[in-house]
């Protein structure tokens, strides 16, 4: 089955805009546009780490718009640091606007240049298109020292976005849940965390694993943990998967790609989530796994806090390592939330603007703190909600081998699979086991086909 991959989608509306892209060079959100070619100007714009907050730039005037896909906090919480930040910066006007079906918008908006000054990066955006969209924030080398996740929006030794924090894979759990179900410990295969989801149907009202299908990106995030978490091995993103052959292949071990997908395909083959994932519901999921009809939801460590904050039972949330073991050692993939990226279209002044409010956000906010997250600071420290991994290595996906910085991304969106930019694949996957249309193994072999493909396509030498 085709799709629309997320690159074809903006070759498709940078087609339909072309000749608005070419008026708004000219004229544009974000103050005028004398320099309003892709990347202008970045020989008069600071690097990140040059900026000291409160010294530098303080008589700037400027009047910035931030984007944002947090559409239930976006005019309290994130209202509220833009307005300490003016506090600092009184010349500085810092306007946010919330943006549903953020990917799709965001992709389709970059193609004209007309979306503001700040935002987070869409994951569909290739490293190697990142230059021609955002700001260049300075050198890896330097800025990796600092900040947290910066490799995974770096490109050719250039940084061009910072992650929001951070968060490590695991899995958002109702302790309360799990003790009326008979629980006493954490499982640490997808076996055992399957035999508890049964206990949890069998023992309790709540729903084992919730789903959130009809949200489509939850469902995504399945892929973040086909990496460190399923392989203990932090090459397998970046270099490994690209280069082997079969890679969501059954292991004997119960590890790698195969192990996650199992887990996913054989909850609701079995009937251990919602009895209808099509009406599901993202935002009231957070209130039902506060208040304990959720057991289990499969995402990144950010939803804990979103979770203890939607209900009077904070203390029943926890999170807990995803249910794989490496010989006899579990790991779990620590990377970056959304990026934040600045236009390159926009003006100078405004460009500056932008950078002295990200870098006052992920420097001297308490947005980590109020949202749980690994600060993107590197002296920062981790959250209290990796209470459960003790004895669990976090790790980060090591950058690509030079002059394969965008081998991953091309074979991923040549294969159309879709890992991590694409939630059709999962949702397919779901969808098979729901209905029971195919196989966990046939959907596993057409991926291993169509990743092979597109091997071939490329060139990529793949290991026998």
């Amino acid at each position: 089955m085709k799709r629309t991959t997320v690159k074809r989608l903006m070759a498709t509306a940078m087609a339909t805009v072309m000749s608005a892209t070419m008026a708004f060079s000219l004229t544009g959100c974000g103050g005028s546009k004398e320099k309003g070619t892709q990347g202008t100007s970045s020989e008069n714009m600071p690097t990140l780490d040059q900026i000291k907050i409160g010294e530098d730039y303080t008589d700037l005037t400027a009047s910035i718009k931030v984007l944002t896909n947090r559409t239930d906090i976006v005019d309290t919480v994130y209202k509220g640091y833009a307005e300490e930040f003016m506090k600092l910066y009184p010349n500085i006007k810092v306007e946010y606007e919330a943006v549903t079906d953020y990917e799709e918008s965001l992709t389709l908006r970059l193609t004209t240049g007309d979306w503001g000054d700040l935002c987070f990066i869409p994951t569909g955006v290739d490293k190697s298109e990142l230059g021609s969209y955002f700001t260049p924030l300075g050198d890896y080398k330097t800025l990796n020292e600092i900040y947290n996740f910066c490799s995974e929006k770096t490109y050719d030794g250039t940084v061009y976005g910072i992650a929001n924090g951070g968060t490590a894979n695991g899995v958002v759990y109702n302790k309360k849940v799990w003790k009326e179900a008979g629980i006493t410990e954490l499982p640490k295969t997808p076996d055992e965390f399957l035999d508890a989801l049964q206990k949890i149907k069998d023992n309790t009202d709540a729903i084992p694993l919730y789903t959130n299908f009809s949200a489509g990106w939850p469902v995504g995030a399945w892929d973040a943990y086909i990496g460190i978490a399923a392989t203990g091995n932090p090459n397998f993103m970046n270099h490994d998967i690209v280069h082997m052959k079969n890679p969501f292949a059954k292991q004997d071990d119960m590890t790698g790609p195969y192990a996650v997908y199992y887990t996913c395909y054989e909850s609701v083959a079995r009937k251990l989530v919602e009895e209808d994932p099509a009406s599901s519901d993202w935002e009231a999921s957070k209130g039902m796994m506060n208040n304990g009809e959720i057991g289990t939801m499969v995402l990144g460590s950010w939803a804990v806090q979103q979770c203890k904050d939607a209900g009077k039972n904070a203390d029943d949330v926890g999170y807990m390592p995803f249910p794989i073991t490496i010989d006899g050692k579990q790991y779990a993939g620590a990377g970056g939330n959304y990026s934040f990226g600045i236009n390159n279209q926009a003006s100078t002044d405004n460009q500056i603007a932008a950078m002295l409010y990200m870098k006052w956000l992920i420097e001297e906010s308490t947005i980590y703190e109020d949202e749980g997250s690994i600060p993107a600071l590197k002296s920062g420290e981790l959250p209290a909600a990796l209470a459960d991994f003790e004895g669990v290595e976090l790790l980060s996906d090591n950058p690509a081998v030079e002059g394969e910085e965008t081998l991953f991304d091309d074979v991923n969106n040549e294969s159309e699979v879709g890992i991590n930019n694409d939630d059709y694949p999962n949702c397919y996957l779901i969808e098979c086991a729901l209905y029971g249309s195919k196989s966990l193994d046939d959907v596993i072999n057409e991926w291993n086909q169509q990743w092979s493909d597109a091997q071939k396509t490329l060139g990529v030498e793949v290991d026998q």
